[in-house]
């Protein structure tokens, strides 16, 4: 079987500076926000670009918490896309704003930023773009209309990392960013983790509190907070990970263009969008197939051939039970409706082989041939 992903090969390809890192954790005695948190909080951001980085629980907890420092809250709207994991829009509401959606480009998958005006009202307060598969958004463009308008912009990077728009990294644009380390992301953990950027100190210090309890240095909390820290075990995993990054998305991106050349000849299919001015970091290659029951078909031939394949994400947020019929916006996305019964995500991580890329291409070939 080839899996769809596989934070195991990636784990056993680094397994000997993990486990000196574990170790290395295990021994020191402290577990929660030592110095592994606090060497990664600077590492993180040194590469990023930024001044600032606060580790916290996962990346859903990164955004509601970013969105918190802001002041954003019951009453607010935040302009965001459902073509997206539902975290995104969980995390909205998890501040009490209301998210209010707009539809995504379809080449790049990402917010139509020509639709952001339409969206904005007397109740807006932040835009939150996501950087779906790796693709930056139109940064330029979200950030210029942010600013004319008095906006936030709080970059969801949990697909992002190493990503750049116009030769800087993805999450330094905004007023704030927030990262996911889920397992297979490309700087995954071995469990949950997440973090926060920004170039701001206040902001940087109300997020520092915020994770905690919103206590200041005599554990007194001085505003409200919650429990969201990156532990220990799991900042030490990362900054192995994190010097190998670059190196994982340069893989990544090999296979993504070898993927373009093998399958560029199937007139049924999409290839991804290379966006001008970005850098992609194909946290997922996703093709679009021309019908929805060729996909589902695929999906299933592959899956038939020791294939994994997987959809990101079959259901649009606003179709979703728990957000059906109830956010602003979700009656106007025609785009986000007509390509998600059509895309599915290839198998994709830099331990995948060359001779593996190529056995799932000629899969898929073979099998728009014999549909023909």
């Amino acid at each position: 079987m080839i899996p769809q992903t596989s934070p195991l090969a990636n784990y056993l390809s680094n397994r000997k500076a993990i486990d000196e890192a574990i170790h290395r954790v295990l021994s020191a005695g402290r577990y929660i926000l030592g110095d592994e948190t606090a060497a990664f909080e600077r590492q993180f951001a040194d590469y990023i670009g930024v001044p600032y980085a606060v580790g916290v629980g996962n990346g859903t907890e990164a955004l509601h918490l970013a969105l918190r420092a802001l002041g954003i809250g019951p009453g607010d709207e935040v302009i965001t896309v459902s073509h997206t994991a539902v975290a995104t829009v969980a995390a909205v509401e998890m501040s009490g704003a209301t998210p209010v959606l707009v539809d995504i480009h379809p080449e790049s998958y990402t917010m139509d930023v020509t639709l952001l005006e339409k969206a904005r009202s007397d109740r807006s307060k932040a835009i939150v773009p996501v950087h779906l598969y790796g693709q930056p958004c139109d940064l330029e463009q979200i950030t210029s209309f942010a600013k004319t308008h008095e906006l936030f912009v709080v970059e969801d990077c949990a697909q992002s990392h190493g990503a750049l728009y116009r030769g800087h990294r993805t999450g330094s644009w905004g007023h704030a960013a927030a990262f996911s380390f889920y397992p297979t992301k490309n700087l995954g953990a071995m469990g949950d983790g997440g973090a926060i950027t920004t170039h701001d100190p206040s902001l940087h210090e109300k997020l520092r509190a915020l994770r905690q309890y919103g206590w200041d240095d005599g554990r007194i909390s001085q505003r409200p907070g919650w429990n969201s820290r990156l532990d220990e075990l799991q900042a030490g995993v990362l900054r192995v990970k994190l010097a190998c990054l670059e190196e994982g998305n340069e893989r990544r991106s090999q296979i993504a263009r070898a993927y373009d050349h093998l399958l560029s000849g199937i007139p049924e299919l999409t290839l991804p969008s290379l966006i001008p001015g970005t850098t992609h970091v194909y946290h997922q290659y996703v093709i679009r197939c021309a019908h929805p029951s060729d996909r589902n078909r695929l999906m299933a031939h592959l899956s038939g051939q020791g294939i994994q394949t997987a959809v990101h994400y079959p259901v649009p947020v606003h179709l979703q039970p728990a957000y059906a019929h109830r956010l602003p916006g979700s009656r106007s996305l025609p785009v986000t409706e007509e390509v998600c019964p059509r895309i599915l995500s290839l198998p994709l991580f830099p331990e995948l082989t060359d001779e593996e890329v190529g056995r799932i291409a000629k899969t898929i070939e073979i099998f728009f041939s014999r549909s023909v």
